[in-house]
Order: structure tokens, then sequence, then C-alpha cells
């Protein structure tokens, strides 16, 4: 079943990156449905590498701060919600469980470098999925990589096995404060057919 254009309007072609945010709270239960929808995200060996910190309180906001390139700050104040999307560096420890028909896990154990740069692309595609999903339930978003990663790692992730990938805005955005639409590059600008 194909979507309907306005759907896809609405997922793609009209949805932009939003910088300003209306007064408006996001509930606990809106950021539950949106992890049951990017769960389901396809991940290497099902592996279900990418951990949410989400950021709600003006305390925990303010912890993040000093972490991002200045053009980031006041947005990420007003933002509802700064979802932290991270990946787990022992990934491959929920395999029993995720991937039980194959021995993966000692695959991804044996080899930290696979494994490190396979939770990284797999929690960047589970954050695509995070974007789609916020759009889908009638949410904004405003991804960001304009922070240093290695600082939020040490505020939020110390002690742990986290590691930051990248940042993203959610709640209801102020429509009145996006940016034009820029331009895209074309499919002969970017992709081959063979």
């Amino acid at each position: 079943m194909a979507f309907s254009k306005s759907e896809l309007d609405h997922l793609f072609t009209e949805a932009h990156t939003h910088h300003g945010w209306q007064d408006r709270a996001l509930d606990e239960k809106i950021l539950r449905q949106l992890y049951d929808l990017i769960k389901w995200a396809p991940t290497c060996v099902n592996g279900a590498p990418m951990r949410l910190l989400f950021l709600q309180s003006a305390e925990a906001k303010e912890k993040l701060v000093p972490c991002l390139l200045p053009k980031n700050v006041e947005k990420t104040r007003a933002a509802p919600v700064c979802a932290i999307i991270a990946f787990d560096t022992i990934w491959y420890e929920k395999l029993d469980f995720l991937s039980p028909h194959f021995d993966y896990k000692t695959a991804y154990k044996s080899n930290s470098a696979l494994s490190e740069a396979t939770a990284f692309r797999n929690s960047a595609i589970q954050g695509g999925y995070l974007i789609l999903a916020a759009r889908a339930l009638g949410l904004d978003v405003g991804p960001m990589s304009g922070f240093n990663a290695a600082k939020v790692d040490e505020i939020f992730f110390q002690g742990t096995t986290w590691k930051a990938n990248f940042l993203c805005n959610i709640g209801f955005g102020d429509h009145s404060k996006i940016y034009p639409r820029a331009p895209r590059l074309n499919f002969e600008d970017v992709c081959k057919v063979v």
C-alpha cells in the first residue's frame, strides 16, 4: 500500500528542519509512542544499537549548552525535547535476545572496530526513523550535528558504554521561523544506475 501524495508531502517534500518552537510540552506518552515506531527500523543482525536520552527539563538542556555550537543554543533551549541519539558500544550483548538464530555476538565482541562502526551506522539509520516517526505523529524535528560529541559523552554518558551520534530537537515547530526551502540535488547529480 503506497502512501498518498499528501502523506508523502507531510513526511518529505513539505517537511522542514525546525529552528523555532511553540511553547507546548511533550508528554512522556508521546515519546514512548515515538520509540514504539522507531524500534522497527532495520538494523544489521537486528542489533538495534541506538540508545536515546531525551532531555526535557531546562536543567538537562542547560547541561548540553556547553557542547553546542552557538547557533544551536537558543533553539535547543526552546525545544520541548532534545534527543541525544546515541549508540551502545557493547550493543552486541543484546544479540542473544535480538538475534537468537545465529551467534553473531562472538564476531562483534571480538572486533571492536567493526562493532563500533556497525553501531554508529545503524544508530544513524534508527535516528532517521526517529525523524520520520516524529513527523508521522504530527511532531516537528530539528536534527543537528553542530555539537561536540566527546563533550556530550563526558557530560551525559561518562561511566557508560553509550556514545553520542547526533542530536534532534523534537516538538511542535514555530512555522514562522523556518527557513525558505533550499534546493536539492537532482537524480543525475548523485545517482548512477549500472
